[in-house]
């Protein structure tokens, strides 16, 4: 398994695939596995690389001072790799670590899709995710990663997708990463605010969200776009917060569409 150590801490990477490089950066979970139903049809095109984030999944568990730094480690890991510029996609937490890149680093950016993110939290946010840290804390991982199912999820696709979940929540909860770490990643998410700076970002930007998204509810993303110049909206019907796992044809075509125009 691939490992290269950035900025003192030790992450796991994957590429796939070969063509022009896109980036994948996962949401609060932060591990590479949530890409799985993106790996093959983005393959065919491009070469595409997965890495766990610090604090998560086969990458070192330390903590997390600020998106800020999840931004110098995905920069560093670029850097280690020798690629220069890249398509990015990022989910959630990973779309606010691009919309760091685009500010400070564009020139490392071909395009940038920044997927059921946000710019900075609200007391919406600080109420959702003070709950899931409090859950972590006093109930356990096994209990997080089934609320973790209900916010991620539309109910008709939790419904449909039933055994498989108990599944995955047994996995995800194995791989967690100690509560204290766990709320530094929190805590960096909810303190991250530079939309003061999204006025500045050049960077040929698509902001993609499913209606139905709790987690990051649709207001969000129609703020980024009235920030970001030029940003285009795409706006799915359904899916829920990872709507590239619940509908990934449509979610897969969009960004593809969008990655080959540039």
């Amino acid at each position: 398994m691939p490992h290269i150590t950035v900025n003192g801490a030790k992450l796991y990477y994957e590429s796939h695939g070969k063509g022009s490089p896109v980036l994948m950066a996962a949401g609060l979970g932060g591990a590479g596995t949530y890409w799985r139903e993106q790996v093959d049809a983005f393959a065919k095109r491009h070469t595409v690389f997965l890495y766990d984030q610090r604090g998560t999944g086969r990458s070192a568990h330390v903590e997390v001072k600020s998106i800020e730094q999840l931004a110098g480690d995905t920069l560093g890991l670029l850097d280690a790799l020798s690629v220069e510029r890249v398509h990015y996609l990022g989910h959630s937490t990973g779309g606010a670590i691009g919309q760091v890149l685009a500010i400070e680093h564009p020139e490392r950016l071909i395009d940038l899709v920044v997927y059921a993110s946000v710019h900075k939290s609200d007391g919406y946010r600080e109420r959702l995710w003070g709950l899931r840290k409090a859950v972590l804390e006093t109930m356990g991982p096994e209990t997080y990663a089934r609320l973790t199912t209900l916010v991620l999820y539309p109910p008709w696709w939790i419904a449909e997708n039933s055994h498989r979940l108990a599944q995955e929540e047994a996995v995800s909860a194995r791989m967690l990463s100690q509560p204290a770490i766990m709320a530094s990643r929190i805590d960096s998410i909810l303190s991250f605010d530079r939309s003061a700076d999204l006025g500045r970002i050049a960077t040929p930007t698509m902001v993609i969200c499913a209606r139905d998204d709790i987690t990051t509810p649709l207001y969000f993303s129609e703020q980024l776009v009235a920030l970001i110049p030029s940003a285009r909206l795409v706006v799915l019907e359904r899916g829920g917060h990872a709507c590239s796992k619940t509908v990934p044809e449509e979610f897969n075509r969009r960004v593809l569409d969008f990655f080959a125009s540039h």
